[in-house]
């Protein structure tokens, strides 16, 4: 399969060995996955920017695939995740990228714009827009007030909860729960219910993704199990303890935000009203919005609308 054949390596990067995907010469562009997924999520625009004239780098981030996944979930705050793209971006012996993430990579890519803008040429956040700190309620317990321990984010806290759940089920049923998801609200099980049996099974395909696409995930999420990613949500309480003295501040790079109309809460969570709101452009005043017609996994879905927006978004820096 042509997929299997994209040029990887592994590099060392704050103190841990990272597995990148690369491709192209150029002006660099780091590519950063979500949850729960991997640099192959970008397989059509590390193709699709390379041939435009860009060096892509996609690693598998701190604890997915073929990257070190520290026992710890101390281990992944982050000071953590940012350390690690500012490391390859100096692997690479460049001053400044360009920052392309998606979900748990968007939010690194908001964070590596707000702790180092001078290391961020551009920004683009697909499905997660920035989000104010609270200065009273540690994250999970706001997450907890507002959606009940059903949401997924809850349910991933105590260590080995989740891993038992998603035992039940062999890896590809998880992937396909997952990236298949067509549910428009928040992801909250009902009482009682683990979040991983609350979703679907779907029993068809659509037909952005195809069956060996998915088995690549559900091969490498066999060898190195959830834990690592499910420690990025266990560190959200320590991160919002971390970043007590950034409360209030804003992120002051160039920035496209793209999200689906049909991403998990984007109507029922307020999303909508946030990003079209003062609040969001308050927050990230050099920014431009998109809402393509989609679900959370837009890059994949929608890939070449994506593709476009992203080529759109970089190559306005050389026009300027």
């Amino acid at each position: 399969m042509e997929f299997m054949f994209q040029q990887q390596q592994r590099i060392k990067t704050n103190g841990i060995w990272m597995n990148i995907a690369e491709e192209g010469t150029g002006p660099l562009v780091m590519l950063l996955h979500g949850f729960p997924e991997l640099w192959f999520s970008w397989r059509h625009q590390i193709k699709y920017l390379a041939n435009q004239g860009y060096h892509v780098v996609a690693p598998d981030l701190r604890g997915y695939g073929d990257s070190d996944s520290p026992i710890s979930p101390s281990s992944y705050t982050i000071f953590h995740l940012v350390g690690d793209i500012i490391g390859i971006i100096d692997h690479f012996g460049e001053q400044q990228a360009f920052v392309v993430g998606h979900d748990w990579g968007a939010v690194i890519g908001w964070y590596v714009s707000l702790f180092r803008p001078d290391r961020v040429k551009g920004l683009v956040s697909l499905s997660v827009p920035f989000a104010p700190r609270s200065p009273k309620i540690g994250t999970v317990a706001s997450m907890r007030k507002m959606f009940g321990d059903g949401y997924c984010c809850c349910q991933f806290q105590e260590p080995g909860r989740a891993e038992k759940s998603f035992a039940r089920y062999d890896y590809l049923t998880v992937m396909k729960k997952f990236l298949l998801n067509h549910k428009t609200d928040n992801l909250v099980a009902p009482p009682g219910m683990e979040i991983i049996d609350y979703l679907e099974t779907p029993s068809w395909l659509p037909p952005w993704i195809t069956e060996a696409e998915i088995q690549f995930y559900a091969d490498k999420f066999q060898e190195s199990g959830f834990t690592g990613p499910f420690n990025y949500y266990r560190a959200m309480d320590l991160n919002w303890e971390l970043l007590a003295p950034w409360q209030g501040s804003k992120v002051t790079v160039r920035t496209k935000f793209i999200i689906g109309d049909k991403d998990i809460g984007f109507e029922e969570c307020g999303t909508r009203e946030y990003i079209e709101g003062g609040m969001f452009k308050s927050l990230v005043p050099n920014l431009d919005v998109v809402v393509l017609d989609g679900h959370h996994f837009i890059h994949q879905e929608k890939a070449q609308e994506v593709s476009a927006e992203i080529l759109s978004f970089l190559s306005s820096f050389s026009e300027a």
